[in-house]
């Protein structure tokens, strides 16, 4: 009878023992795992794989408020100011264009007015103004 009640005590203490070291290393060690899962995701000296031919045509800024609505197209040229938000003011040889980019799209790159930049985006052409909502940019 002793021996049993000795017995069943340890076992309670073991189980205890195993839920409360045990359990909340193993719940650690797959929280780890998963964030690390989902780091790998697009992560900085990762390369992902794309097409590699031509793109949109460069077009000019004089050329690009010309265009249809959501035309595809490609600036080279400068951006030269904030104008607050996600509005940036963008100028090439042929005049000056509206450019909104969101905070993704700039993918750690440090640009600044005296920077030349090709920038693409799709024309967004509202009832009185057309500015260029950016897709991607690549400081040259």
């Amino acid at each position: 009878m002793i021996v049993k009640d000795v017995y069943a005590a340890v076992g309670n203490s073991i189980k205890k023992y195993y839920f409360y070291v045990w359990m909340p290393a193993f719940l650690f060690m797959f929280i780890l795992g998963a964030a690390q899962a989902f780091a790998g995701e697009g992560g900085e000296g990762e390369r992902q794989g794309g097409y590699s031919g031509p793109g949109p045509a460069a077009a000019t800024v004089e050329q690009a408020k010309g265009m249809k609505d959501d035309a595809v197209l490609a600036l080279k040229g400068r951006i030269v100011q904030s104008l607050g938000g996600d509005r940036y003011m963008f100028k090439d040889a042929t005049g000056s264009i509206e450019l909104e980019i969101s905070g993704k799209r700039w993918q750690g790159q440090d640009i600044g007015p005296d920077d030349l930049v090709e920038i693409y985006g799709e024309v967004d052409k509202d009832w009185s103004k057309v500015k260029i909502e950016v897709k991607r940019i690549v400081k040259l």
